[in-house]
């Protein structure tokens, strides 16, 4: 038997209306999704007597609904969605009556190292500094481990096991260093790392609101002071309740630490910027969200949601990498073609993945629904009419704002290029197209010089593109345009200095 999937296990009581036939009908229902039916009655009977008023067209059924997603407030609502929309597409009378979350989260049993006491004068007492020492450091440990309460740890540790080895008196155990204190209770396996994600989203909050602070000025400064001391304040006090019982002077400190480490990362950090800090942040959150979208296939509608957004952006993909938009966005915005950059395959490839990169990013959209759903939000519920409106308007959303990182990309290239021939300074790189400033040397007189965008002065550098064909691809500051000349009348040679006129 195949075991079926899910994170939540929610107890329901679903009363089912009309004849025998949509009983059984319903039953089978429950049975193809995986849901086990663990007692039914009919209304106003068994449990439900003097609850209920009896109505022999209604028949109540105690259904464990088994499915994916967080544990909290909403949890239990959508275990009702999924009745409902199984309700819907079974074209049966149900309800839901009552839920109540099934809690199989396993405790955090304390752990403790087994070591032998025949060392001790007495085995009964560990006597002296030193031996209490060396049992301290595991010197005599014999490597078996036991989990439980001190005298629950210590029996164990002495009870026989299987092939004839015999209980041992002579065991004592001692608390694994990897553990907390012993007036410390930790919470169960589930909401430990629930809580550790809380305390470590709010410092991450603080972290980003210090980037953005940085670089802000005015009003907006105070702004995200605020955001930054409330994020601070919501990370301390989940450190405090960190633990079951005790221990939040412990947590509060661990917090602090936690907090200093994420404010050391943000503000002395190296080139960290918030555009930066945004696009590794969806970076980081896309494969996450992805992830959780793809694990919850359970319909085509839900599988075509994932795929067909996965596809669109492998198609782009493959498009952008037959052919450099990046050049083309850069080459555009000096009134220059793709073709007389004359770029090496390389570097075009290389432009291609830069913008591939960028294309990642439109699996934000599918992402964040992920991400939606895993915390069953209301509006990714089954049979939400706008969940498709909301779904394409999202992602047409994140592909507009992909585009315009790819022509921002360039523009800011093309703005750098600009200014760096205006200032007379070295021009930057931009994906194997590397401008140079040269003297252009006629080889013909001056009078027969044959250019396009202005006429050449051989005393002053130029920035230069390069050559395509026969034609020398040089930057015109007094038109802001390029300068074309033909390159079989002049010689292109470097300029030692481009703040000074050609020699």
């Amino acid at each position: 038997m195949v075991r079926r999937r899910y994170d939540q296990r929610v107890l329901t009581l679903v009363e089912v209306r009309g004849e025998a036939r949509d009983f059984e009908q319903a039953k089978a229902e429950f049975t193809l999704q995986g849901w086990p039916v663990v007692e039914e009655f009919g209304r106003g009977e068994g449990p439900s007597a003097g609850v209920l008023t009896p109505d022999p067209r209604s028949r109540l059924y105690w259904v464990e609904i088994r499915f994916f997603g967080a544990r909290g407030g909403r949890t239990e609502r959508a275990a009702g969605w999924r009745v409902r929309g199984l309700a819907k597409a079974a074209v049966l009378e149900m309800y839901v009556r009552r839920t109540r979350l099934v809690d199989p989260d396993r405790e955090l049993l304390e752990e403790y190292r087994s070591h032998t006491t025949a060392h001790r004068r007495d085995p009964r007492r560990a006597t002296g500094r030193r031996a209490r020492a060396l049992e301290g450091w595991g010197h005599y440990d014999t490597g078996s481990v036991a989990l439980g309460t001190p005298s629950e740890a210590r029996r164990l540790a002495r009870m026989a096991t299987p092939g004839g080895v015999p209980a041992g008196a002579d065991l004592d155990v001692r608390m694994s260093p990897r553990r907390g204190l012993r007036q410390i209770e930790l919470p169960r396996e589930e909401e430990l790392t629930r809580r550790l994600a809380v305390l470590i989203g709010w410092s991450l909050g603080m972290a980003f609101a210090v980037v953005f602070l940085k670089e802000a000025g005015g009003p907006a400064r105070w702004l995200w002071i605020a955001v930054g001391c409330a994020c601070l304040a919501r990370a301390l006090l989940a450190a405090t309740r960190f633990y079951e019982t005790g221990g939040r002077l412990f947590g509060f400190s661990c917090g602090c630490l936690t907090a200093l480490l994420f404010l050391a990362l943000a503000y002395w950090a190296p080139g960290w910027t918030p555009a930066q800090l945004l696009l590794c942040a969806g970076m980081t959150v896309t494969p996450v969200g992805i992830w959780l979208l793809v694990r919850q296939w359970t319909t085509w509608s839900e599988w075509l949601t994932a795929t067909v957004p996965l596809a669109v952006t492998l198609v782009t993909g493959l498009v952008v990498a037959s052919g450099s938009v990046l050049h083309g966005l850069y080459g555009d915005g000096l009134d220059l073609t793709q073709e007389e950059l004359d770029v090496p395959g390389l570097w075009q490839v290389a432009a291609g993945l830069k913008l591939i990169t960028y294309l990642a990013l439109g699996l934000l959209g599918p992402a964040l629904w992920g991400i939606a759903k895993h915390l069953h939000l209301a509006f990714t519920r089954p049979g939400e009419y706008l969940n498709v409106i909301i779904y394409v308007l999202l992602y047409v959303l994140v592909l507009a704002s992909l585009a315009g990182l790819a022509a921002d990309n360039a523009a800011r290239a093309v703005a750098r290029t600009k200014a760096a021939a205006e200032q007379r300074r070295e021009a930057p790189p931009y994906f194997g197209v590397r401008p140079e400033w040269v003297c252009v040397r006629p080889t013909v007189p001056t009078a027969e010089l044959n250019a396009e965008g202005g006429l050449v002065d051989p005393r002053r550098p130029y920035l230069s593109f390069g050559t395509a064909g026969d034609t020398a691809l040089l930057w015109n500051t007094d038109t802001g345009a390029p300068l074309k000349q033909r390159s079989d009348q002049v010689r292109l040679e470097p300029a030692k200095d481009p703040a000074r006129p050609c020699p």
